[in-house]
């Protein structure tokens, strides 16, 4: 369609921490074991008895202004023309360099394959009408995707009427996915793995 600009927001009132969404990324997309296009990190603060844990869903934030595609030297990584940002298998030659540009660590080498590949939405989902793979499995309806240029749009409404956040705003990469009620440790926690304790 026209003028789409695809958006996902994730609603953290709502996610329970149950990494539904990453295994039915995994299946969908058939990623390898020992590598993840989306992952729930989990972080803990406090001393016992007074523990806080929050969860953040995390995935390819399909930017705006995505480094990982200028910094191709073979052109591998493009944008459509919805903003989905797509990793070409044919083209790519391994060398990595996007995995370096890109901030939010996002992206893997194939185990099977001299290839790196990152979460895409499932946009061949998204192109039969389909919604993504974490957003259909999702069991409290967290997940969120649609036209951010349509103010009809459930996105757009949620993003209009009620606050959200970003992954590194001051990247300038125009992130694509927002978060609702975002916890500021969770989001600025270093470290791409699936759970990290802070004492705060």
């Amino acid at each position: 369609m026209p003028n789409v600009r695809y958006g996902m927001v994730i609603d953290l009132r709502k996610c329970i921490g149950c990494h539904t969404c990453s295994v039915a990324c995994k299946s969908e997309n058939q990623v390898p074991l020992g590598v993840w296009r989306t992952w729930v990190k989990q972080v803990e603060r406090g001393e016992y008895p007074r523990v806080i844990g929050t969860f953040l869903p995390l995935l390819c934030n399909n930017c705006d202004n995505p480094p990982c595609v200028h910094v191709c030297p073979v052109n591998a990584s493009y944008r459509r023309p919805d903003g989905i940002v797509m990793v070409n298998p044919h083209r790519c030659i391994g060398c990595r360099m996007c995995m370096s540009a890109c901030p939010y660590d996002m992206r893997y080498v194939n185990p099977l394959m001299p290839i790196v590949q990152k979460c895409h939405w499932c946009a061949h989902r998204l192109d039969r009408g389909l919604k993504p793979a974490c957003v259909e499995a999702c069991p409290t309806n967290a997940l969120y995707i649609g036209d951010i240029h349509d103010p009809q749009s459930e996105v757009s409404r949620l993003i209009n009427t009620n606050p959200i956040m970003v992954m590194k705003p001051d990247m300038n990469t125009r992130p694509m996915v927002y978060y609702i009620n975002a916890d500021m440790l969770t989001m600025e926690t270093r470290g791409g793995a699936p759970w990290k304790r802070v004492h705060k």
